[in-house]
């Protein structure tokens, strides 16, 4: 192979590299409804839950919670890094959990691993008639 062939080659690889879209990778948490009904005896409450996976570095944004939900969450898998209100941030590994009063701001969820997937299980107890979970900090 000649310097003319190697030289037109590699043009040729750098050429396609910056035709073809970039693909930024999304960290964001993927949230998945995994169970919601009402409490009969306790009227005008409803137990939700859902599962959260986070990828490789990914984050939720700041967010905090319905008034009226009280959380309870359980790292599935991985390790999750929570601060919730006030209290310092925490790592929370696989079998570990945590709750959060109703009406919390919830600064930090993330995962704690640059690498590795981590997922977790969060359960609502809220008033039925609350439909969002979640609404953003800005």
């Amino acid at each position: 192979m000649n310097a003319r062939s190697v030289i037109g080659a590699a043009c040729a690889a750098l050429s396609i590299a910056i035709a073809m879209p970039a693909t930024a990778h999304d960290l964001t948490e993927t949230v998945t409804p995994h169970f919601e009904k009402a409490i009969p005896n306790i009227p005008g409450k409803t137990l939700k839950a859902v599962i959260v996976d986070y990828p490789p570095g990914g984050a939720s944004a700041p967010h905090s919670h319905a008034e009226s939900s009280f959380i309870f969450a359980h790292v599935l898998s991985g390790e999750i890094e929570s601060k919730v209100n006030d209290g310092p941030t925490e790592t929370y590994r696989a079998g570990e959990n945590w709750y959060e009063p109703p009406a919390s701001k919830h600064l930090v969820s993330r995962n704690a691993s640059k690498t590795r997937p981590a997922k977790l299980l969060a359960v609502f107890v809220l008033n039925s008639d609350e439909k969002a979970l979640t609404t953003p900090i800005e």
